[in-house]
């Protein structure tokens, strides 16, 4: 059983978006561009109210999926489908944006520390004019794998008899949250074909049998494919871990919009300017 190795470790870059939100991009970014299925990930945070305090206003979306996972603070989600939202510690947001949605995310808090991820998931050519879908999951429904080593959080994919709440989807994603002690083992085996990284919010982790650079905060830890994934905790350390089937499309960019070719982004953005953009 092939074993698998660290192919590249990537430390996030700090950005902004929205209204000027500060966070931390580890995706999306001149060292890893774009890890197919996954377009983006970005790490929003800070305890300062102004660095996050003028949220995410209303924008558009088409083609892809919007993966938000909260640990600390709280938004609120509201979008043109009537779809509403407040999330919380531990709530996901799982939005499949297809040929057109309008959305807010603005913060439910004035003050206070505020944590979380917002995942990127391309869509196929075939799915990304379809009608856009909304899935809000509150924490206890995720699934939840605890022992004396280890607790894993799981929105997607399996652990065990852990089974997350994104089911029967196109590009069978896995998606952990990984809490791991000191000289402890998170071991699972990934679909040969299935692209994946470990994003570490904090510790420290070896991964596989071959040296790799050092591990730390705001890593992101490009995996190669393989089969057995083996990782040890050098200290307490905390983790995503997320896989996704590769769909082997091409990518066209624009903003907001992510699709095939640069005249369907075209054509997104005069949609969205003629006011036919989110209309179904």
């Amino acid at each position: 059983m092939s074993l698998i190795e660290v192919k590249k470790i990537v430390k996030a870059l700090n950005a902004s978006d929205g209204a000027g939100v500060k966070l931390k991009r580890s995706i999306g970014t001149p060292e890893a561009d774009y890890i197919d299925p996954f377009l983006m990930l970005d790490e929003f945070g800070s305890d300062n109210k102004d660095d996050y305090i003028a949220g995410f206003p209303p924008h558009p979306h088409r083609g892809i999926e919007t993966v938000t996972y909260m640990l600390r603070g709280q938004f609120e989600h509201e979008d043109s489908t009537g779809s509403k939202g407040r999330m919380e510690p531990g709530d996901v947001q799982w939005m499949k944006t297809g040929r057109g949605i309008i959305h807010s995310e603005m913060p439910a808090m004035s003050e206070g520390k505020l944590l979380g991820f917002q995942l990127w998931i391309n869509m196929p050519a075939k799915l990304k004019k379809n009608k856009p879908e909304y899935l809000f999951i509150k924490g206890k429904e995720l699934g939840i794998h605890e022992d004396n080593e280890k607790t894993i959080k799981v929105i997607a994919g399996k652990y065990e008899k852990a089974e997350g709440p994104q089911t029967n989807h196109n590009v069978e994603p896995i998606f952990f949250h990984v809490k791991l002690d000191k000289d402890k083992y998170f071991k699972f085996e990934v679909p040969e074909k299935h692209n994946s990284f470990i994003y570490l919010l904090r510790g420290e982790l070896k991964i596989g049998e071959k040296m790799h650079d050092l591990t730390d905060d705001s890593n992101l830890i490009l995996l190669d494919n393989g089969k057995k994934l083996i990782v040890k905790a050098v200290k307490k350390t905390e983790f995503l871990f997320v896989a996704g089937k590769p769909i082997g499309e091409p990518i066209a960019r624009g903003g907001p919009f992510v699709m095939n070719t640069k005249a369907e982004i075209l054509e997104a953005i005069q949609d969205y300017n003629n006011g036919t953009f989110a209309k179904y």
